[in-house]
């Protein structure tokens, strides 16, 4: 059975699935490689119709990975992909999209993103975007890893077509909530939650599974639906087998109570004052 699929609203209009599914490490390990497939195809049966993969990621392993998943079922998926910063000046950033895309076998992806800030000017990627954009080769465009200062610059130099910022948020990283997820909110810029579950190590924490036993649920789907209630905050959990996606998937359908709320915020508190913006 396919469970309700909530979605975010872009700037652009378009929707974007609350919940998809990450890919970084996927497409590694040749013998690993069928059942990173099917758990991918788990998830879009499951309405994860969201992936999330970067040209870094194996150098362009897991775009082949993603891009064999999605044989015949293209139109079905939101597809977001990454630009190195190495390779983000106005004809690179062409360049290397164009290049994701044969890896991928797709005509075209539906958010590109600036994975990280480099050293190439904003104004060169941003124009680059446009070119994108124009000639079909994306749908929009986006960033990675900014932080509230990187937000701003990214603005005075053009960039209001800013679809969304790709942040490693979650229980254990929750420096964003002081400054830059209000600044985003307040600009209607979604944040896509990159390693929401802390790469597995919130599944040993003793409030999570607490929290998760109180439901009947498990530690991961506790600290998705953590960041899952939160406005305009989506989740990229990345899953190599397809009994882990289906458990993701369930976390749509979690609703935390205050009182969980309460606990969690004790065990991880929220931020007193700004913090840099970690990474992975």
């Amino acid at each position: 059975m396919t469970l309700p699929t909530a979605s975010i609203e872009l700037p652009s209009g378009q929707s974007m699935p609350v919940l998809g599914q990450g890919t970084w490490y996927l497409g590694e390990r040749p013998e690993r490689r069928g059942a990173e497939i099917s758990a991918l195809r788990a998830g879009l049966d499951l309405g994860m119709t969201l992936i999330d993969t970067a040209e870094m990621y194996g150098d362009g392993a897991a775009e082949e990975l993603v891009g064999e998943a999605v044989v015949g079922r293209r139109d079905d998926v939101f597809l977001v992909d990454k630009v190195l910063p190495s390779n983000a000046s106005r004809q690179g950033t062409v360049q290397a999209c164009r290049r994701s895309l044969q890896r991928l076998g797709v005509d075209h992806i539906d958010l590109y993103l600036l994975h990280w800030r480099g050293t190439h000017p904003l104004t060169e990627t941003i124009e680059a975007f446009a070119e994108l954009v124009d000639a079909g080769d994306i749908g929009q465009w986006g960033v990675s890893n900014f932080d509230l200062s990187d937000m701003t610059d990214l603005l005075d130099a053009g960039g209001n077509d800013c679809a969304t910022n790709q942040i490693l948020y979650n229980l254990t990283r929750r420096g964003p909530e002081y400054d830059l997820l209000p600044w985003l909110r307040q600009h209607r810029i979604p944040v896509m939650a990159y390693s929401p579950i802390e790469q597995g190590r919130l599944l040993g924490h003793d409030q999570v599974a607490e929290v998760a036993a109180r439901h009947g649920a498990t530690p991961a789907q506790v600290a998705l639906a953590w960041v899952l209630r939160q406005e305009m905050v989506a989740a990229i959990p990345r899953s190599s087998n397809s009994e882990h996606t289906r458990e993701n998937a369930q976390a749509r359908d979690l609703h935390l109570t205050e009182d969980d709320i309460e606990a969690l915020d004790t065990a991880f508190p929220p931020p007193a004052g700004p913090q840099p913006l970690e990474m992975l």
